[in-house]
């Protein structure tokens, strides 16, 4: 799995149930799949543990087949639990050190960095990827810092060399900019779990990042 990160991380989808009108998850998640989805983040923010891993569960019967990264966000404990494919933690979740400890070096660890200067410790305590954040302005979220943009994509490829991936505000219209500026891959919320059509709002995306 880290033999390819790059590869697997070019269109990340990053779940919320709350914009998934009624549809099932792993129903949504599958849809996105089928459109070309190459790598999913569980993220759970307000459910219990038992739900959050319920969840987890059916998103790695779904995905292992597929050979499709699952990813959980903050939650070292649930990634253990279901053996996933990585975790992604922010600046205030467990240490990169203690994660690596818990899942093992086979384990992707991705960090979110708000700033150049995120980025530049999350490479130097072992993260696997970075997750820059906000890239532009977006709705998903509202407890993060200014958005990037571009330009703070580029100031931190020049900085650093494991792959980088973008959120915040992404869709189909500015996707290929975000890889332009020097991203691996972009990560995507609204556009695709609040689409009519996960499957065709996935393959819209893929289709701009080559």
């Amino acid at each position: 799995m880290r033999e390819s990160v790059n590869n697997r991380l070019l269109l990340h989808l990053v779940t919320d149930r709350s914009l998934s009108q009624r549809r099932s998850l792993v129903e949504v998640v599958a849809e996105a799949v089928a459109g070309g989805i190459t790598c999913v983040q569980l993220r759970e923010k307000s459910c219990s543990t038992r739900e959050f891993l319920d969840e987890a569960l059916a998103l790695k019967a779904l995905l292992q087949p597929l050979r499709v990264p699952l990813i959980i966000n903050d939650r070292v404990d649930i990634a253990q639990a279901v053996a996933a494919d990585g975790v992604h933690l922010g600046q205030t979740d467990m240490p990169i050190s203690h994660a690596r400890r818990l899942l093992g070096q086979n384990c992707l660890i991705g960090i979110s960095a708000e700033s150049v200067a995120d980025a530049i410790e999350a490479e130097q305590q072992g993260a696997d990827y970075i997750g820059i954040s906000p890239v532009f302005s977006t709705p998903t979220k509202t407890d993060t810092a200014p958005a990037l943009g571009l330009d703070g994509i580029r100031q931190i490829r020049e900085l650093v060399r494991i792959p980088l991936v973008g959120i915040g505000g992404i869709s189909a219209a500015n996707a290929q900019q975000v890889l332009a500026a020097g991203a691996d891959g972009v990560a995507v919320v609204s556009a695709i779990m609040a689409a009519e059509s996960p499957r065709l709002a996935a393959e819209a995306i893929r289709g701009e990042l080559g």
